[in-house]
């Protein structure tokens, strides 16, 4: 018996979203869409009862990634989420799961082991945050005041935000059989669009946060002592962050620029309809075929490297090797300054490596160059993996022209033939995009951007919001010309 039969009973009975029978139209997908993203909102502000503070948040600058908020019943954010698909995928790359995810059957299999994987790692990344480390440290006085131990006091942190867990799981399935996009993309979209306002119109009397209208309004005003403009310090006043943050300005444009750009570099493929005389269409394979999304698997990845490592120190100490980490104590918790964990650790914003240049080269060098190993490499292979098991690899998406009823002209209409000539640019192709959109996200976060959003949030956030228009302008053409749907894939 294979492990698809012994699995298979507990498997396909795990809690799922139902599917819409029919077509669901735009303006539903919409407000499914807008709900949810009001819940999440919502959630977001709804804090963990039994807290003795915020505590110190677990995964740092991976926040922005990682959605949720700390503190909040949405501790956990997409981490779960993100982390069991890294699981998978390095499972199908592997082929060790002997699923086709074409068959239904399989299909089923896949989506409840991928949630049985997602409920294993909220325990696995809840009870650590709860019982191991600080970050979530339970109130001694409301356990007193409730006549309950500290331990059951934790037990009850852990329950809220393995609840807030299951809900976003639940809130991503909705939104991708009932709405538009991607949940797990728009959570991300959401988190980082709150940080880029509050970069620009952030005020210190309000938010504690200085934006960059506020900065050149204090600057022009004279509200804050400038060095002269025209001189070294005046020009590094201006650009740094805690002066005119024009260089954040400039990464932040360039990123989108570039970002918009690559996503309309493409090689088109031509097609032709093989019984309707005169129609023609082009399969388009884009630079970043795969997407900005593979970078989320990358960055969780290092993010649970990090988890691991404060893990480590909050158990062992003073007695935890040099070798493996030397972390100092910051308002952000325990920050690696030395050790494996500190040359793992990303670089996040231009002060991790300017300001140790002269002193510390060597090691800010190894941690750079072991950073653009992990985000070109790790961003090459797992677009790889993103593509064969998304059903975008050659041989899938020739099966879905073949069904549309199109062909390329001048090869004959078999699928074996329009895949040996999608495999002439789609394995390619996503591996140079992956590559590409690993060395952005370095090159932004080395750079730095408004709001202090990482370079992978900031890649994130304009690819998702430029798929998305794209997926609106289909349902809009889908809902005036219902027999495209055939051609989009849509079940009717």
């Amino acid at each position: 018996m294979s492990w698809k039969e012994t699995a298979a009973p507990v498997l396909t009975r795990m809690p799922t979203v139902a599917r819409p029978e029919g077509h669901v139209p735009f303006r539903r997908k919409l407000t499914w869409t807008a709900g949810v993203l009001v819940l999440y909102f919502f959630l977001t502000n709804v804090l963990i009862f039994g807290l003795a503070g915020t505590g110190s948040d677990a995964f740092g600058q991976f926040r922005t990634i990682l959605a949720g908020g700390q503190g909040s019943i949405l501790q956990l954010g997409i981490g779960p989420i993100v982390t069991a698909s890294i699981v998978l995928q390095l499972l199908g790359g592997a082929n060790l799961l002997g699923l086709d995810t074409s068959d239904p059957r399989d299909q089923a299999l896949y989506q409840g082991l991928q949630k049985l994987l997602v409920v294993v790692m909220i325990f696995l990344t809840g009870i650590p945050l709860v019982f191991l480390g600080n970050f979530l440290p339970a109130s001694g006085q409301i356990a007193s005041s409730l006549g309950v131990s500290t331990f059951a006091m934790q037990c009850l942190i852990f329950t809220q935000i393995a609840i807030g867990g299951l809900l976003i799981l639940f809130m991503d399935e909705v939104i991708s059989k009932w709405g538009v996009g991607s949940g797990v993309g728009l959570f991300i979209v959401a988190g980082v669009s709150q940080r880029l306002v509050g970069g620009f119109i952030g005020w210190s009397g309000l938010t504690n946060q200085t934006g960059f209208f506020e900065a050149w309004f204090n600057i022009i005003t004279g509200g804050v002592e400038t060095p002269p403009l025209f001189s070294a310090d005046g020009i590094q006043f201006l650009l740094g962050s805690g002066g005119g943050q024009l260089l954040a300005l400039v990464t932040t444009l360039l990123i989108f620029g570039i970002v918009v750009y690559a996503e309309s570099v493409r090689v088109e493929i031509p097609l032709s309809h093989a019984k309707v005389r005169g129609a023609r269409g082009r399969f388009p394979v884009k630079l970043i075929y795969a997407s900005v999304l593979p970078m989320i698997l990358v960055r969780a990845l290092q993010a649970n490297i990090q988890f691991l490592g404060r893990i480590l120190r909050s158990q062992l100490g003073e007695g935890m090797p040099d070798w493996l980490g030397v972390y100092q104590q910051t308002q952000q918790g325990f920050v690696p300054t030395g050790g494996l964990f500190y040359y793992f650790a990303p670089i996040y914003t231009p002060q991790d490596w300017v300001n140790a240049l002269g002193t510390n080269t060597l090691d800010i060098l190894i941690r750079i160059g072991v950073d653009l190993t992990f985000m070109v490499i790790g961003g090459a292979i797992f677009a790889v993996f993103w593509v064969e098991t998304s059903g975008m690899g050659p041989d899938a998406t020739a099966k879905q022209i073949q069904n549309s009823g199109m062909q390329i002209p001048g090869f004959r209409k078999s699928p074996k033939v329009m895949e040996k000539v999608l495999a002439r640019y789609i394995p390619q192709v996503t591996v140079i995009g992956g590559a590409l959109v690993g060395l952005l996200a370095v090159a932004a976060n080395m750079l730095g951007t408004i709001g202090t959003v990482s370079g992978t949030g900031l890649l994130l956030t304009v690819s998702i919001t430029y798929k998305l228009y794209e997926e609106i302008a289909e349902e809009q053409l889908m809902e005036m010309h219902p027999m495209m749907r055939q051609v989009f894939g849509s079940a009717d």
